[in-house]
């Protein structure tokens, strides 16, 4: 019932969890699943094939891929490399880098508010080529070939006084990339997933959805070129915590009772709050490097 009551989340793999618990198939929706055991690694990819399986999910047709790894908010360096690993895998599946590729990254948020730092601190970890190619061409940078990777972090609107996807927007007109990655912070509906989950999808992203401040999205219709989300959940919404703790009680009780019991637990104050863990400082500079680095390693060979 939790969907009930406004719990937000833009992770795909979360809305098929609410299908499932309601034993609902969705049709027009494909979902695999892949565990490493020795990696402690869950990949799940969910591909919305149809119009009517887009509108069940709420999101547009594609591909998401959710990472989740328990350990990512550990300061593990030999764990983090493997999920870097991981990233730049599925990079490589959903662009062609087998030639030569022009690709700007935009690093969506808020740089003076952490857990929404997420996207500049990836686009400050990344190996930036195309001014050094433009410059002095290949042998600038002692490759034989080379993607031109940019960077650009347009700020938010109470920044700027600008549509993010109107700087976007003029960037690309300019610069002409062929693929644009757009990295952003996340909301989750689980506290589990919080800073251990990566989702990627080729559908591209809507700032500030999960936190219900829509904004123009960053997706191939608007920017006319392909769109890359990538996004971590750096916050879980308050009611959210409320549920989970009071999860073993609502399975006592039929459906009138759990429906009664959470309209008195869960406020409306509570549904404009929002909750991250106290070390988020630390784990989103962690996070945005194994990002970087996972882009950083799909970009490295040609």
């Amino acid at each position: 019932m939790l969907e009930n009551y406004r719990i937000r989340t833009d992770l795909a793999l979360e809305t098929t969890e609410r299908f499932k618990e309601d034993n609902v198939e969705i049709r027009g929706v494909v979902i695999h699943e892949n565990y490493d055991q020795e990696k402690d690694i869950r990949t799940t990819v969910v591909k919305i094939e149809t119009e009517n399986g887009a509108k069940a999910m709420g999101r547009p047709q594609g591909t998401y891929i959710t990472i989740e790894a328990p350990n990512l908010s550990i300061p593990d360096e030999d764990y983090h490399r493997e999920i870097s690993e991981e990233i730049a895998r599925h990079l490589r599946q959903l662009i062609n880098l087998k030639e030569e590729t022009s690709v700007l990254v935009v690093g969506l948020g808020n740089r003076e508010i952490t857990p929404d730092a997420l996207g500049p601190h990836v686009v400050g970890n990344l190996r930036m080529t195309r001014h050094i190619i433009r410059e002095y061409g290949i042998s600038g940078i002692g490759e034989e070939k080379a993607h031109r990777v940019s960077g650009i972090v347009p700020g938010v609107m109470a920044q700027t006084g600008m549509e993010t996807l109107e700087i976007i927007q003029g960037v690309v007109a300019e610069t002409k990339p062929e693929v644009v990655i757009a990295i952003d912070a996340l909301a989750a509906r689980s506290t589990k997933r919080l800073n251990r989950t990566i989702q990627i999808t080729d559908t591209g992203i809507n700032p500030g959805s999960g936190v219900g401040n829509h904004r123009e999205g960053i997706n191939e219709e608007n920017l006319q070129v392909k769109v890359i989300g990538i996004g971590i959940p750096t916050v879980v919404d308050a009611a959210t915590i409320v549920h989970d703790a009071m999860s073993h009680l609502l399975e006592a009780l039929d459906e009138a009772e759990q429906k009664e019991f959470l309209e008195e637990m869960i406020s409306p104050q509570l549904h404009s709050l929002f909750v991250t863990p106290k070390d988020v400082d630390e784990t989103i500079k962690r996070l945005g490097y194994t990002l970087s680095e996972g882009l950083n390693m799909a970009f490295a060979q040609v």
